[in-house]
């Protein structure tokens, strides 16, 4: 793993080993951030299943000004700092906050926060043939407090496995559908 572009382009990121961890394929990320072009341009970014920072730092090395990073997993903070230190990027432009996402939400806007980006490429759920989705990138899409989180303008971009059908509920808009392999990575506007 590494960072494909920006001020860090090329640093190679540690990840834990074993299961407990997919991060998201450089060819995915390229994909993904080639389409957003210069968005990220002085950007607030929440970062959602943070994991070790594949995603956030590359949002970071690409020119977001602000990041919230949530990560439930200690463990995966420890990377998720470690690359943050290795990689040369602000670190004073991060918060990294270890916690459960849908708990930090609530508190998020109560403390009046809103980010021009909210990125997320949580673990996959299971296939879902004949049934509604029980994924974590279903229950993101369910949030109704997620999409009070957006600035004016801002974009969702949420991670999924092709074999997770999911419904997008009536305050999410999709603007653009990437697939790369088993990933899909649908990008959303809420048009409230």
């Amino acid at each position: 793993m590494r960072i494909i572009g920006g001020l860090a382009a090329g640093r190679l990121l540690k990840v834990p080993e074993g299961l407990g961890v997919r991060p998201t394929p450089d060819k995915v990320k390229l994909a993904v951030f080639n389409s957003l072009g210069t968005f990220l341009d002085g950007a607030r970014v929440l970062d959602l299943f943070a994991g070790s920072g594949a995603l956030g730092l590359e949002c970071l090395s690409r020119g977001a000004r602000e990041m919230v990073s949530i990560e439930l997993s200690e463990k995966h903070s420890r990377f998720y700092r470690q690359n943050l230190v290795s990689t040369g990027l602000p670190t004073a432009s991060v918060l990294l906050r270890v916690q459960d996402v849908f708990t930090a939400f609530p508190q998020l806007k109560s403390a009046g926060r809103f980010f021009d980006l909210i990125i997320a490429d949580p673990p996959y759920g299971e296939k879902n043939v004949g049934r509604r989705s029980v994924s974590l990138a279903q229950k993101l899409l369910d949030d109704e407090v997620l999409p009070q989180l957006l600035a004016l303008g801002g974009l969702f971009i949420v991670g999924h496995t092709k074999r997770d059908t999911l419904e997008l509920p009536a305050f999410w808009k999709e603007r653009k559908e990437l697939k790369h392999g088993d990933t899909v990575m649908r990008f959303l506007i809420s048009p409230a």
